[in-house]
């Protein structure tokens, strides 16, 4: 991949930026970040201002679709994010459906800047810190913001969209 193609999701965010009253930057910190323990080890943060943001679209209508931003150390429940966002029955969406609704591939869609609006809610855990690191466009960058701004810009909903621990069995 040719390095154009691989910085135009964090540069199309960069524009995005700057025609908002935002006080974010992206962040390129030159390491791997696959995981959310990595990206918080290169980051130098704790995992939970790590926000991971995640689409899902209707199962019976793929039209419906809602993101919803998360800190990255915990499971989302997919029915608590269609509460949140007064939609029932949703899925994870398809990677094609992520590109084709926020602009941005699996692994590096940040919290803003999308192609098209969509629903978002936000989990409340995002709101105890005074800044976050998203997706910043691609896997290599990471967008540090406020999470205010977060909710402001997207006109998210805010509201506990954590799944529950699975009980451990017995032993």
């Amino acid at each position: 991949m040719s390095s154009t193609a691989v910085n135009e999701g964090s540069d199309r965010l960069k524009q995005y930026l700057a025609t908002q009253t935002v006080e974010a930057s992206l962040v390129r910190p030159g390491q791997e970040m696959p995981t959310v323990p990595l990206a918080a080890a290169a980051l130098g943060v704790s995992a939970g201002q790590i926000v991971k943001s995640i689409l899902f679209e209707g199962k019976k209508d793929r039209g419906v679709i809602v993101l919803a931003i998360a800190p990255g150390d915990v499971r989302v429940s997919a029915g608590k994010v269609g509460s949140a966002a007064g939609v029932s029955q949703l899925k994870l969406a398809s990677p094609d459906t992520v590109l084709r609704a926020t602009g941005y591939a699996v692994g590096g869609v940040p919290p803003v800047g999308h192609a098209t609006q969509v629903s978002v809610v936000v989990d409340s855990r995002v709101l105890e810190h005074p800044f976050v690191f998203g997706g910043g466009g691609d896997e290599h960058h990471m967008l540090r913001i406020t999470p205010q701004d977060i909710v402001r810009l997207t006109a998210a909903r805010v509201a506990d969209v954590v799944a529950e621990p699975e009980p451990r069995p017995a032993s």
